[in-house]
């Protein structure tokens, strides 16, 4: 898709309606994948799929290859026998996602779909199972991270028995058998939430929608990737980091934004040529066709800042492995079609490498009216090869954000398009369209006209994000038909596959 005008849309599988509290990969996905399809959309964008740990952030996960068993569609389940009912008991609100009650309700669900399959008889099911189980090389150090985990109530692995959370070989292999039962639960969850989501691409490509998917840079802490690679993480003799990732004061947030996650031992991923983000990024293209890096410029330099510091206002950057780490992966895997996420801090080095693998970086509307005419996301200063998007997940809704302005930013903006009345939603997205760059993505809630309520993370607030979820009864009976004409007219159609 990346070097042709297209447009596409931004939105987590999570926010999708449906029963159980939370969206799925089931058929209300499909049926989106239809309407935006017929929208003329040729991509679909969204957050990371993986597990979320800290404040449900799908940036903070459990692992960084697994899958989120939340998104697990359980009618599936019941069609193939697993399952004789997806419904808990529990009651769920419609418009939000509350997830200490889905998880509690739907994991019970999915751990008794685990066992049944588990207990029968072998089958072709069976033999797909096992198969999956032992070419998916990360699969059995999240199951055991997982398992362990659910045995102390979900304590940080730092808080665990010191002969386990300081993993040996020995241990590792009595832990595999002590908590075997768990960890085939677990990797029955990883299965099926990959055969899923390969039959959800699948459909996608049927309709001529890509899938974007979204790769943070770091990880999170608590997570298997850390627990089980410690010497890849720049922690010390007792697991404990030193220096945590974070950004400096910023748009977002006036004291930094402190994220608190392990920074990487470059040194020693060098040493064995990225052998990790290469599995990383070939695990990444299995599942989508194009992948935005998340704070892309960390790989040219990252905010250190000491762990004890509660803000990210006193840190350092460091340099990263920048070209050394993508020339390895290219050599290896070929070109890829990246997105950079190149916002915040962006220095020359920052640009050189991204324009080194000729990666599109992104254009956020919503930063673009608060300086003069040299501000890069001004319409007139984007670039062919580039991302537009109205808002990202992190900026309140565009609706919101114009409920937000003055008169007199409102009448600047309105100004700066020509507009004879008050500037609207519908001239942001119009904006976004026209760019010249080759992609235009507009975040559902913004297709919506939605306001501030429909916000999905505020950088810096730890809890009450990722949280919204839409209905069907929100779209308008012409939303499909206006956009597509929007679409047509500013050369970004994409003409349904039927």
């Amino acid at each position: 898709m990346l070097g042709k005008r297209a447009c596409g849309v931004l939105l987590h599988p999570t926010s999708l309606p449906g029963a159980g509290g939370i969206g799925s990969l089931g058929s209300d996905a499909r049926r989106f994948i239809e309407v935006i399809s017929e929208m003329g959309m040729s991509c679909w964008q969204v957050l990371p799929l993986t597990p979320p740990a800290c404040g449900n952030s799908p940036y903070s996960a459990f692992s960084a290859f697994a899958g989120n068993p939340l998104l697990i569609d359980l009618e599936q389940l019941v069609d193939q026998g697993d399952l004789s009912e997806t419904s808990s008991g529990a009651v769920f609100f419609e418009d939000h996602v509350d997830f200490n009650a889905v998880s509690e309700a739907k994991m019970k669900l999915l751990r008794q779909a685990g066992t049944a399959f588990l207990a029968a008889a072998e089958s072709p099911r069976k033999r797909e199972f096992w198969h999956f189980c032992d070419t998916t090389p990360w699969l059995h150090d999240y199951a055991l991270f997982m398992a362990v985990k659910q045995h102390y109530n979900g304590k940080s692995w730092d808080k665990w028995p010191k002969d386990i959370a300081l993993l040996t070989p020995l241990m590792f292999e009595k832990a595999s058998v002590n908590f075997g039962s768990e960890i085939g639960v677990q990797k029955y969850m990883q299965w099926q939430f990959f055969r899923q989501w390969k039959a959800l691409r699948q459909y996608a490509k049927s309709r001529g929608i890509d899938m974007i998917g979204d790769i943070p840079i770091f990880v999170a802490y608590d997570s298997a990737d850390v627990w089980s690679r410690r010497e890849l993480f720049q922690l010390d003799q007792k697991g404990k980091p030193v220096e945590v990732a974070g950004v400096p004061p910023d748009y977002f947030s006036k004291t930094g934004q402190l994220w608190g996650n392990p920074l990487y031992n470059w040194e020693l991923l060098g040493r064995e040529d990225y052998s990790w983000w290469i599995e990383r990024f070939r695990s990444m293209f299995e599942l989508f066709d194009i992948v935005r890096i998340d704070h892309f410029r960390g790989f040219e330099a990252a905010w250190h800042v000491p762990a004890s510091h509660r803000t990210a206002q006193k840190g350092q950057w460091v340099k990263g492995p920048g070209k050394a780490l993508f020339d390895t992966v290219f050599s290896r895997l070929g070109n890829l079609p990246i997105i950079a996420e190149d916002l915040g801090v962006i220095t020359p080095e920052v640009e050189a490498l991204r324009d080194r693998y000729n990666f599109p970086g992104m254009k956020i509307l919503q930063f673009a009216f608060d300086s003069g005419p040299d501000n890069p996301y001004l319409p007139h200063n984007h670039e062919k090869n580039g991302v537009v998007y109205t808002g990202t997940h992190d900026n309140d809704t565009t609706g919101g954000w114009i409920d937000s302005l003055s008169a007199a930013q409102i009448s600047r903006i309105s100004e700066y398009l020509g507009a004879k009345g008050d500037f609207t939603l519908a001239d942001m997205i119009r904006m976004a369209l026209m760019s010249v760059a080759d992609t235009a993505i507009i975040p559902f809630q913004d297709l919506l006209g939605l306001g501030s309520g429909a916000r999905m993370n505020v950088p810096g607030n730890a809890f009450g994000n990722w949280e919204w979820r839409f209905s069907w009864d929100m779209l308008p009976a012409d939303l499909a038909a206006a956009v597509r004409k929007q679409i047509e007219c500013y050369g970004r159609i994409n003409p349904p596959v039927r």
